[in-house]
């Protein structure tokens, strides 16, 4: 760019965030290990359902310190309902190596960043340029959108995004990397929204090329979504003496470490009861009888959408793979969404 319009179009959008940037609790602090959790908890995640997940986890776990210190499974349930847990496992996985390797202190080097678990390029430029003010480019779906916008880049951002990254980083002025990187992130979730953005009140409109095409919502092109995947599965909430059976799912990989009711993919809608059974007998090593049907629980899943059956079975006989709880105490044990729901059922008085 002509250094003229990049100078006038930084001192624009600083000044419009001085006027318009959101008053956001991570915006109040200057400490890179808060600013870190942010942006971690950022990521697939909207602004709005982040704020109290980020007080509460804060709260519990104030300092890289108290996270390292910390047990996996206290993390996962201060975590829970936020979503993508491989987040909260990377971010304690992380804190561990920050305090063994960095003394506690989050580095303030690319390189040191980008080799801890869970941070890429962007998250390791939003530290940089808003903890430590170093001029340090990010890209995220904001930026991506205002800037294959303000150049008229009509092609997905995924085959741009080399050229956006150049971009984003020769549009740092010195020694103002901390305002001007949140300004494009809020230019971009405030006024440049990927529909009906709101050009008329843009600080930036008057140099946009996707405003002076007449048809700005079109930039950038979007992919063709992909229709995702609907599994049906049966789930058995096995109950003895007052106890259920939970079992915790594998550290790594879908809801990593997480508990939830014994449950199994069901191919077809038939014989549900007789299935469940069946798998439980085989696969727990018990004998039980399935009783009524608790519900069709839904959630959909960044990659497929998920119809989970679930009926009460009443144990015979086998002493079952997994831990037996009392229903009194399933609040303290980390689920994914659909298990609180269904243990959220088990709770309510009459069950």
């Amino acid at each position: 760019m002509d250094p003229l319009p990049l100078k006038k179009i930084q001192a624009t959008l600083l000044r419009w965030f001085e006027k318009k940037g959101r008053d956001l609790p991570w915006r109040k602090t200057r400490d890179p290990y808060a600013i870190w959790v942010s942006e971690i908890m950022l990521q697939q995640t909207q602004v709005a359902t982040v704020i109290p997940y980020y007080r509460r986890f804060l709260k519990a776990f104030p300092t890289v310190h108290h996270l390292a210190k910390s047990d996996l499974s206290k993390v996962l349930k201060s975590w829970e309902g936020l979503g993508y847990y491989s987040r909260a496992r990377n971010l304690h996985r992380a804190s561990k190596i920050v305090l063994n390797r960095f003394k506690g202190k989050v580095p303030d080097h690319p390189a040191d960043l980008l080799a801890l678990p869970g941070i890429g390029k962007y998250t390791a430029g939003a530290i940089l340029s808003i903890a430590y003010n170093k001029e340090a480019p990010i890209l995220d779906g904001n930026v991506k959108r205002v800037l294959s916008r303000l150049f008229a880049i009509s092609q997905d951002p995924k085959k741009t995004e080399q050229l956006l990254w150049k971009i984003s980083g020769s549009f740092i002025p010195k020694g103002r990397s901390n305002a001007f990187n949140q300004a494009m992130m809020d230019l971009g979730a405030m006024i440049c929204t990927p529909k009906d953005p709101f050009c008329l009140g843009c600080p930036l409109h008057h140099s946009c090329k996707a405003k002076a095409s007449g048809d700005p919502a079109r930039y950038p092109s979007r992919g063709v979504e992909k229709r995702i995947p609907h599994i049906e599965a049966i789930s058995g909430v096995i109950l003895r003496g007052g106890k259920v059976l939970l079992q915790q799912r594998p550290p790594k990989g879908l809801l990593g470490g997480l508990w939830e009711f014994p449950n199994w993919r069901s191919e077809g809608k038939g014989r549900l009861r007789l299935r469940l059974r069946n798998h439980i007998k085989k696969e727990l090593g018990m004998n039980v009888e399935v009783k009524e049907s608790i519900g069709a629980f839904k959630q959909t899943f960044s990659h497929f959408k998920l119809t989970l059956n679930v009926f009460t079975c009443e144990a015979i006989d086998g002493k079952g793979k997994g831990k037996w709880v009392r229903l009194e105490d399933l609040d303290q044990f980390a689920m994914s969404r659909i298990d609180r729901r269904i243990a959220d059922v088990l709770q309510r008085p009459g069950m």
